[in-house]
């Protein structure tokens, strides 16, 4: 069980931001090789986040670089540094099929990446969407680990209009997040544009755990704190948890698939959402102290 509610993208060519990030609370930081970093500035960006993430810097939390297109001059270089750089995971941009997340796997083993270094893809491109099982598929012989929605991206590419609702958007991410939940993957949310729309951001945020997602990409620091909020299990989630773990712990329910509790029917599969609600306020729990 890993806290990824809060993921904040730090710009790569920023070394103040770099730093800053280290005592932020951000459960993930996407060090940013490719939107973050204007062309001329993309090698001395490659090294800058190098020597940031030395000696895990970064502490607890995890750390995954965003690097450019493969399809790019800087796309290789890149990945090869994010394979040795002692990170948690690569994200890759404009992935759209399975044999994409193979190749860039295939790359990363090429590279000496650790066995234990994640790969991440963003899910931006129509085509993407349209072959959302296949690529989520290409998991089960590779290292993919999540998806990542790149929600400004599938706007110019469907040319939609953006509204709060994100209507223009909803088939697509609930497509991606059932194949994600299909075969066991993590899913983040898209960005949330308006850093200073403290209530758009979290209606944004709950309307992402609604629907599935483990967590959300943020642009600011200012937006940390409420996806983590949001994200996290609630007081009163967490009561209702504890209750039904203990009633199916009571002799008088050993071996019950059903049970009675404050009068509502609870199922076993009541039981696991609540075991792993529990899980998951532990790790955050110990995220906080380890940091």
């Amino acid at each position: 069980m890993t806290p990824r509610r809060s993921c904040l993208y730090v710009p790569g060519a920023n070394a103040r931001a770099l730093e800053k990030a280290k005592s932020l609370p951000a459960d993930l930081f996407v060090l940013d090789l490719e939107d973050a970093v204007a062309p001329e500035a993309k090698a001395d960006a490659r090294q800058a986040i190098r020597k940031a993430v030395h000696k895990r810097a970064y502490g607890a939390r995890e750390v995954v670089i965003r690097v450019n297109g493969l399809e790019t001059e800087w796309g290789q270089d890149d990945l090869e540094m994010a394979a040795s750089a002692g990170v948690d995971g690569a994200l890759v941009p404009k992935v759209t099929s399975g044999d994409d997340v193979r190749f860039v796997d295939q790359l990363l083993n090429d590279a000496g990446a650790s066995p234990n270094l994640d790969l991440w893809v963003m899910i931006e491109m129509p085509l993407a969407i349209l072959n959302i099982n296949e690529i989520v598929a290409a998991s089960t012989d590779t290292r993919l680990t999540g998806l990542v929605m790149g929600t400004n991206d599938l706007a110019k590419e469907y040319n939609a209009v953006p509204t709060p609702d994100r209507s223009a958007f909803m088939y697509s991410l609930s497509a991606a997040l059932v194949a994600a939940r299909a075969y066991r993957l993590s899913a983040i949310d898209g960005v949330y544009n308006d850093i200073n729309n403290d209530t758009g951001l979290a209606a944004e945020c709950e309307q992402g755990r609604v629907l599935g997602f483990d967590g959300k990409t943020l642009i600011h620091p200012a937006q940390i704190e409420t996806a983590n909020r949001v994200f996290s299990p609630s007081e009163a989630e967490l009561s209702h948890a504890k209750e039904v773990i203990e009633a199916f712990a009571l002799p008088a329910n050993k071996g019950k698939g059903v049970i009675s509790l404050n009068g509502q029917m609870v199922e076993l599969l009541h039981l696991e959402q609540a075991e792993r609600l529990v899980a998951l306020d532990h790790a955050i729990r110990q995220l906080d102290v380890r940091s």
